[in-house]
This record gives structure tokens, C-alpha cells and sequence, in this order.
């Protein structure tokens, strides 16, 4: 019998895959040999989630694998249009992520609404200086990103008193559509960016939506870097048309030293850990497992992403 072959497209640590000895033929690459192995590969693990290799390695025709998976809930890295219309099955790691982000999330706006950064660089000066904070209940939300992740949001700001609103791609039940958005987000404490990066929301908080903000706002960005319009976001925080803002995803990453968003006035930056939880990988490692034992068992997949869409459809 002939094991499938999985390859995994490292980072280190590599995933925890004893569950699957026996069962699977596993081959480790780096970005550099990807092209190379892609072909004999009936899986794919994108396990290197920051990396764009795929992008540029995946078969136009011939052997490719049947089934990519990405340890990541973003997919923008690897759907490349080869990728997209092929018949190749994409999943995501769709569920890991929504409570540890909400949790930072709420995190942020508790620190912006009790100016905790401030605190902590006026300890460091050994200065004592009594200020008033913000009170979060009764404060308004807008989250933009219907997902498990917006809804773990606006479910865990809620219970903090703060009235959150949803918008997705389209309205339905508890969510508004992007027609809504102007205003929604003109009337907000806090405007959330949790939505995927696809064609309609690369760029989509620009000088526009930064000016439709109150003056009291504070903007918080844990999607993708690319969501976002720095230079406009900068521009926002050193006129001060809005209050403050907290980003966890930029759109060059690790984000370099001479980058002026490092001294942007207002601004806390984080590098891309609003999902990285103790024990982190070893959820996203049994997870595949368990979604390879599906695929092996001939089961439908789940955490499917609509490739013409750029994310998993909600039910």
C-alpha cells in the first residue's frame, strides 16, 4: 500500500505529527525547495504561515497536491490565481484563533480606555501624576469581520458594556453590509479590523474612513496588514482625527526599524500575536491531524475556503 505524501512547508518548531506515523509519507521543505516537491505531494501543510512561497511555486499544470491546509486563518498568502481555479481543496485554521484574539482585543481597548501606556512610561520616569480615564461601559463598537473572530469580538467587548456592531460582506441576521459601514463607524468608541484581505478590503481604512471617525476614537487592527492604508493611518494620528490606535498586522512584517510607525504619537504597536496563545502550535498541529483523518477516511473536509471569496463562508 502507498502511504500519501504530505509535505509540510516549514517553520521551526515543526508540527507535532506522531499521530500520522505510518499513515503518511511526510516531506519537509523550506520556501527554496517547495517547486521542487510540490508535484509528488498529495497534501500540502503550509505550517510557515507567513510564507508566500506558494504563491509563486504552484503548478500551473500537472501533479499538484489534492488538498493545501494552512495553519493560518488568513488564506491571501497562498491563493495565487493557479491556486484559486484549480480543483485543489484549500482549508484554514479556522476556530484556534477567536477567543485568544477577542481576549487581546478587549485587552487593547482596556488599556486605551485607562491610558495604561501612559502609566507605565510615567513609572518608568518616576513621575506620579493623577489622570482620568475612559469608561468602557456604555461605549460603542464597530467590528468589521463577520467571522468566528468578529463575533468572538463583539461577544467578549459586550460583556464589557460595550454595545458592538457587525459588519460583513453581506447583511443578514445580526450583521450589516458594507453600506453601513460609514456611518457605523462614525458613531464608534472603537472600530475593530478582524476582516479577511481580499480585492474589496485591501486599502479599505483609508483617509476616508480614518476622517469619518470621531476625534475620541481608537482604531485597532488585527487582521491583515494590508487592511490598512499606513500612511493615512499616520497622518490620522498626527493630526489627530482620531485618538489613538493599536496595530497587530502590518502590511510589511516584521515590521523594520526605521518605520515610522514605531514613534507614531498615539499608536501601539504589537508584532502579530494577537492569536499566539501558550500552547498555540500544538493546537494548530492536532487540528490538522484531525482534518488529515478526515480527508485519509474520505470524509468531508471542513474549514473549506470559498477560493473565489479568499475565506470560509459562515453558516
Amino acid at each position: 500500500m502507498t502511504l500519501p505524501t504530505l509535505l509540510v512547508l516549514g517553520a521551526d518548531p515543526p508540527p507535532r505529527l506522531g499521530r500520522l506515523t505510518g499513515r503518511a509519507r511526510v516531506l519537509h521543505t523550506d520556501d527554496e525547495g517547495l517547486a521542487a516537491l510540490l508535484p509528488e505531494a498529495d497534501v500540502l501543510l503550509v505550517w510557515d504561515f507567513r510564507s508566500r512561497a506558494v504563491r509563486d511555486a504552484w503548478p500551473g499544470e500537472g501533479p499538484r497536491p489534492a488538498w493545501v491546509h494552512t495553519a493560518s486563518a488568513g488564506v491571501d498568502h497562498l491563493l495565487c490565481p493557479e491556486l484559486a481555479a484549480s480543483d485543489t481543496v484549500v482549508t484554514n485554521a479556522r476556530g484556534v484563533f477567536d477567543q485568544p484574539m477577542a481576549e487581546y482585543v478587549a485587552a487593547l481597548v482596556l488599556a486605551a480606555a485607562k491610558d495604561l501606556p501612559r502609566t507605565v512610561d510615567l513609572q518608568r520616569d518616576r513621575v506620579w501624576r493623577h489622570r482620568e480615564s475612559r469608561r468602557v461601559a456604555g461605549t460603542r463598537a464597530c467590528v468589521v469581520g463577520s467571522g468566528p473572530i468578529g463575533r468572538a469580538i463583539a461577544a467578549t467587548l459586550k460583556a464589557l458594556g460595550v454595545t458592538p456592531a457587525l459588519v460583513g460582506r453581506v447583511p443578514g441576521a445580526g450583521v450589516h453590509g458594507p453600506a453601513d459601514l460609514d456611518r457605523l463607524i462614525a458613531r464608534a468608541d472603537w472600530v475593530i479590523a478582524a476582516a479577511p484581505l481580499t480585492g474589496q478590503t485591501r486599502g479599505m481604512f483609508d483617509a476616508h474612513r480614518f476622517g469619518v471617525m470621531q476625534p475620541s476614537a481608537v482604531f485597532v487592527n488585527v487582521g491583515r496588514g494590508e487592511l490598512v492604508d499606513e500612511p493615512a493611518l499616520t497622518e490620522a494620528l498626527r493630526r489627530r482625527w482620531i485618538a489613538g490606535a493599536a496595530l497587530d498586522a502590518f502590511t510589511t512584517e516584521p515590521l523594520p526599524p526605521d518605520s515610522p510607525l514605531w514613534d507614531l504619537p498615539g499608536l501601539l504597536v504589537s508584532p502579530h500575536m494577537s492569536g499566539d496563545t501558550a500552547g498555540w502550535r500544538d493546537e494548530l498541529g492536532a487540528q490538522f491531524v484531525d482534518l488529515y483523518e478526515r480527508w485519509a477516511a474520505g470524509t468531508p473536509l471542513v474549514n473549506v475556503v470559498d477560493k473565489k471569496r479568499g475565506y470560509v463562508p459562515g453558516h
